[in-house]
């Protein structure tokens, strides 16, 4: 790396060095960035403190699909058990899951917690 070191009029010493030596130097950084995340979520994964799903899952919530449904889906609950573990009845748990209606905060955050996700998984 050619670099030249320069000082300002009021004494800070500041290095020069190329465009593409710059260009270099932050995607390193990025790039070690990127492993600490990466490391940071596995960590998380072995505590058991994140999880991963199936691509078929997340793409359905991409897609569009109500992530109340998917969830359920994928924690392999029923419609009914999911909405007696909330209390709430069955006919308000699909009005949710097909959009006809919104759930209440306490309501999101009940199913939030019978499916181990957060709220803000599901909103």
């Amino acid at each position: 790396m050619t670099k030249q070191i320069i000082t300002t009029p009021n004494g800070e010493r500041m290095i020069v060095l190329s465009e593409a030596e710059y260009e270099r130097l932050v995607d390193r950084l990025e790039d070690a960035e990127d492993i600490a995340t990466i490391r940071r979520f596995e960590q998380k994964l072995a505590a058991g403190e994140e999880e991963m799903i199936p691509a078929e899952y997340v793409y359905r919530i991409l897609d569009g699909e109500n992530p109340v449904a998917v969830w359920r889906e994928y924690r392999g609950l029923t419609a009914k058990a999911l909405a007696e573990a909330v209390g709430i009845t069955q006919a308000y748990l699909s009005q949710i899951e097909t959009g006809k209606r919104d759930g209440t905060v306490g309501t999101m955050k009940k199913i939030a917690e019978a499916l181990k996700v957060t709220i803000d998984d599901l909103v």
